[in-house]
Formats: structure tokens, C-alpha cells, sequence
């Protein structure tokens, strides 16, 4: 199936980053914009107490399946706001390592935020994003 992101990079910017700076969908792909993918059970607990990587995780898990409800995956995905609850930078580079390994090859335009507090008990992380499809 066509994917209907395309990536763009510039190399006037520094390949530090590791996203591409910039991303298109055609005039003709579903949007789909997603809620803030929480560390949340099914039963609504909070998965992964106290652990940064392991919450990131959750949060990509629950990610996955509000895609699949929609008709699409991680690689429909054309941008991510990746929230952390800590002042502390390694706290917010132990989340993002997470969300940048399942992401893989594509590196979605993405912002990562250190916040102050986010909205359930004892959470962490929470990822934002937006996907593009291309409907047959």
C-alpha cells in the first residue's frame, strides 16, 4: 500500500536531530490526529510506575492501537509531540530513545517536552501525534 508521508530533510540544517525536520502528505490523505497516548492499562492504571523507558513504551503500545482503529501504523505518522514529566534532560533522552527505536527509518518531524506534571497519577509520558493515510 502507497504510504502517503513523505520525509524531508535539508542538508542547510544539522543532521544531529534525529527526525527529518519537515513532513508532507498529499491534498488527497486522511488525517487522523491523535489524542496524547498515555501509560494507561486496560483497566486504566498506570503502567510502568517510576520508569521513564518503561512508560514510553506503553504509551507506543496504546499509540499503535488508537493507528489500527484508524487504519494505519507508526509508518503513517507524520509528526510526534513527545511529553516527559521531569526538568531532568537525561530523564527526557531516556523516553525518546524509546520512541525513536520504534519508530526506526522513519524518523517523523518531533518535538520532546520536559513538563512539569501530566494528567493521570504517577505518569510520566505522553505522546502526541498525527497520521496520514492514503484510503483505496
Amino acid at each position: 500500500m502507497p504510504r502517503a508521508v513523505t520525509l524531508i530533510r535539508s542538508a542547510a540544517l544539522s543532521d544531529v536531530a534525529e527526525y527529518a525536520y519537515a513532513a508532507t502528505a498529499p491534498a488527497e490523505a486522511r488525517l487522523i490526529f491523535l489524542a496524547g497516548s498515555c501509560p494507561l492499562n486496560e483497566d486504566g492504571s498506570t503502567a510502568a510506575v517510576g520508569d521513564y523507558a518503561g512508560q514510553a513504551a506503553k504509551a507506543l503500545e496504546n499509540m499503535k492501537t488508537a493507528l489500527a482503529a484508524a487504519g494505519a501504523t507508526l509508518e503513517d505518522v507524520i509528526s510526534t509531540r513527545v511529553l516527559v514529566a521531569s526538568a531532568r534532560q537525561e530523564d527526557l533522552v531516556t523516553a525518546w530513545q524509546v520512541v525513536r527505536d520504534a519508530f526506526g527509518e522513519h524518523d517523523v518531524p518531533s518535538t520532546l517536552f520536559g513538563v512539569t506534571v501530566l494528567g493521570y497519577a504517577d505518569q510520566l509520558v505522553e505522546i502526541e501525534g498525527v497520521a496520514a493515510v492514503l484510503d483505496s
